[in-house]
């Protein structure tokens, strides 16, 4: 990264919600880097532990369970000022219109919207005036899939939420959205071996780079995000070519 980003984000507070894992931890690793001070939230206190070690930097745990409105507030309130808060939740229920359950649609949404809407809110009185918030979609909310219908709605109810806010917060913070495609992380660790792979290999072969993307990739985004004072209101979509492949 160029020297522009080290010096947008050396010394400033940088709070990841997610940043235990995946693309959440690869941001908090590179900005760590680079000179940011960063606190990583999640629910599990020991994967935080590992993953602010293996961050360095001084890097900060902050347990929180998002879906606990007064959990978020207490938890708000202890954070200190804020410059970036970036929310990498990470939620998936899939399933047919037909047979999705309620109950994970339900799981779905608080986890991936009411959650993030309930950090943003409660973290905004610590936000620094000129600072951000990133939130996280996915490709689904503007190319649909069979079988995906509630989580292709869950990221476009996301993108709506960081387009009223860069509106409602102007003067106030910048808001902005990233939107993934298929990115290599932890998330498909579940998976057998073999059928991730085949999983990842056909998926590339659909798109224009040839291959799905890693968490590296899409943290550059989110340090672009937070460290660009003329970006507010957009949807950055990291998905090697998704949306464009017809």
């Amino acid at each position: 990264m160029s020297t522009v980003f080290e010096t947008e984000l050396k010394s400033k507070h940088i709070v990841i919600v997610g940043g235990s894992s995946g693309i959440g931890k690869a941001t908090a690793k590179m900005a760590a880097a680079l000179g940011a001070k960063v606190t990583i939230a999640s629910r599990s206190v020991a994967k935080m532990q590992a993953a602010a070690v293996e961050i360095g930097n001084g890097a900060q745990i902050a347990p929180v369970d998002t879906t606990d409105e007064a959990g978020v507030t207490s938890w708000a309130r202890g954070l200190g000022p804020v410059d970036h808060l970036v929310i990498s939740a990470s939620s998936a229920a899939h399933g047919a219109f037909t047979e999705l359950p309620t109950d994970d649609l339900r799981t779905m949404f608080e986890a991936k919207f009411i959650g993030p809407y309930m950090a943003a809110r409660e973290v905004l009185p610590a936000l620094v005036k000129g600072g951000s918030v990133t939130f996280f979609s996915g490709v689904l909310s503007r190319c649909p899939s069979a079988g995906a219908t509630g989580l292709g709605a869950v990221n476009a109810a996301v993108e709506a939420l960081a387009k009223g806010l860069a509106l409602e917060l102007s003067g106030r913070a910048r808001v902005n959205c990233i939107s993934p495609g298929m990115v290599a992380t932890e998330a498909y660790a579940v998976m057998p071996d073999e059928a991730r792979d085949d999983m990842y290999a056909k998926v590339g072969a659909s798109l224009p780079v040839g291959r799905v993307g890693v968490a590296e990739e899409v943290a550059q985004a989110v340090i672009l995000a937070m460290t660009n004072g003329f970006l507010t209101g957009t949807v950055l979509d990291i998905d090697g070519g998704h949306l464009v492949r017809g």
